[in-house]
Parts: structure tokens; sequence; C-alpha cells
């Protein structure tokens, strides 16, 4: 997709969402639905996307007694799931759930993108927002930002962070926090999601990683297994209220904000999409459904116009991709 296109979103994807529907005539159904409906994860099980994607799941079947079924693939930073959903037969039998890293980050820095974010989708409802972190192995010896830029720069190359794979919102966060600490040095090592990537911090193979903030995140974090030296949002977080943004451990303009939606194939009949529709309002106003997306941190989504909010940050991450010179190959 070309960036022009992109920058043109707040207009022109609420007019996308309604065009890509099929008349209800034109798909006939007796019921829906009738068999499993198929969610794609496009990012390994344990990470943000997958625990958010899960608990979603969850309380549709319970709102609805509907056979929903998770299905992780992963790769490419979320490019291959979000493909293949984009491809798959626009009858509601599958979802995506998709990502800041699906819907903004790879069109956006990809060269040779192999769907259209907007042109290919219809969006569902939005999930949540939550933010990405820093997060250091016990072993490195530093016990807050300032302290881990410091060290960096002392031993240039030396130091390494792990992301969920290139092309995703913790891969370019790894890139924001090193041009904010002062172009520092450190090498990208990516991952089959944000999952493996703590798996390996965890077992010392890697020093930092730049996930999004999760249950499991914070989990190791309390453990003593992980340290979280910030949290990269405008204000520290419910579920962790002693750690720290990394805004204020100093780093100015560290703030990276992740949204999780689920969206469907473009061109699915009008009384599915609204019956997908009707699911999620009940998912999101299900104060179990809250209490669970606190304890993972992250926030619900309850800005009234998800078009306006993803169009602002396409234009927050396009000026950072530009500066970074960040790009998917």
């Amino acid at each position: 997709m070309k960036k022009r296109q992109f920058l043109a979103l707040g207009g022109t994807m609420a007019a996308g969402m309604v065009s890509g529907l099929a008349p209800v005539s034109a798909f006939a159904q007796a019921k829906f639905p009738d068999r499993p409906i198929r969610v794609i994860v496009p990012f390994a099980p344990g990470g943000d996307g997958d625990i958010i994607g899960r608990l979603w799941v969850k309380f549709a079947i319970a709102h609805t007694g509907a056979n929903f079924i998770v299905d992780n693939k992963a790769g490419a930073g979320g490019a291959i799931g979000a493909a293949e959903a984009s491809r798959a037969k626009a009858d509601g039998y599958t979802l995506l759930l998709g990502t800041s890293s699906t819907q903004i980050i790879n069109p956006l820095a990809s060269g040779t993108a192999t769907y259209d974010a907007i042109r290919d989708f219809n969006l569902v409802g939005m999930v949540s927002v939550n933010p990405t972190c820093i997060v250091v192995h016990p072993g490195v010896p530093a016990n807050n930002l300032k302290e881990l830029v410091s060290l960096v720069k002392s031993s240039p190359g030396k130091y390494s962070y792990g992301s969920a794979g290139p092309g995703t919102i913790t891969n370019l966060t790894g890139e924001l926090f090193k041009l904010q600490g002062g172009k520092l040095d450190i090498q990208h090592v990516p991952y089959k999601g944000g999952g493996p990537a703590m798996q390996d911090l965890v077992a010392g193979h890697v020093p930092m990683i730049t996930p999004i903030m999760s249950s499991a995140v914070l989990a190791q974090h309390r453990a003593g297994r992980a340290r979280i030296l910030g949290v990269n949002s405008d204000s520290r977080l419910k579920a962790a209220p002693d750690i720290p943004t990394s805004v204020e451990a100093g780093i100015p303009d560290m703030r990276v904000q992740v949204f999780n939606a689920v969206f469907t194939p473009a061109g699915v009949p009008r009384d599915v999409l609204e019956f997908l529709r009707a699911t999620h309002n009940k998912v999101r106003n299900d104060p179990g459904f809250l209490q669970d997306l606190e304890k993972a941190g992250a926030d619900p989504f309850t800005l009234a116009d998800p078009e306006k909010f993803i169009a602002d940050e396409v234009g927050r991450w396009t000026n950072v991709i530009k500066a970074t010179q960040f790009k998917i190959t």
C-alpha cells in the first residue's frame, strides 16, 4: 500500500468499511453461525495479541454459545496471518485479531505488502489499547532507563533487544528507544512473537526486549525473572502503578500505544457483521472481560471515533518510520 493512501485514512476508512459489505441477499444463510468461527491471531502463543485474542474469544463464547477457535498464524510481524485473513472467504467464519503492527506498521514500512489494511477488511470492533514497555534481564546492571542508556553508550554494539518480529510495533519500539536514547547502538533480534522473545529473555539469551505489556510480562516481572524499567504510555498502569512511565524515567516522547481489534475480510454479509458487532459489544461491556483486560495490562478502547484514532496513529508512526529509516524487507 502507498503511504499517501494511509495518510488519507481518516476520511476513507469508514466508507471502506461500509462499501466492503455484501448485500444480505447475496449470501442466503439459514443460520449464522452453524460451524466454528476461526479467529486468526497473527502472532505466536503467549504474547499480548494471543492473550487479548483468547480473552475476547472466551467471552464471545460465553455470550453467544457459538464455537470460536483461536488459530495462531505467526510470522513476518503479523503479516502472514493478516494476509491469510484478507484472502479468506467473506462469510464471517474467519476473523482477524488485528493490531497496530498488522494494520499500520506493516503496510507503512513494507515495500512488498501482501494485503491492503483498509480495503481488505471490515472492522468488527476495537478491543483494547495498551503500551509497550522496556524490559531487561535481571542480570543487566541497570535499575532504570537512564542507567540502561548509560550502560549501552559505554559498550556500543554489546547489547541487543528482542522483538515480536520484523515490522511489529515492538520492533519499532526498540528503534524508537534507540533514537530517543541518543542513537544507541543496540542490535535487533527478531522472534516469532512476544512469547518466544520473553522466553529467551528469562533464559538469558537476550538482555532486553520491548514487548507489549501483558499479564505474562507482568508475571515475569513480579517473579523477578525480568525487570520492567519503563512503560511507554502517558500514565502508569492501573495493574502496576509502581512501574514508572518511560517519559517519567527520562526518555522524552517514548510513548507507544498499541491497539487490538477484531476484523473480518471485506465483503461479509450485513447480517453476519451485525451479529459479530453485537457479540463484540456484549464482550466489551462485560465487567469480567474488563477486569481481565486490566490484569493483562491493557485498557479497554473507549474513544468514540476509532477511525480518527487510527488516522492519528498513522500520522505519528509515519513520522517515526521516517526518522528511524525503518523498513521491512
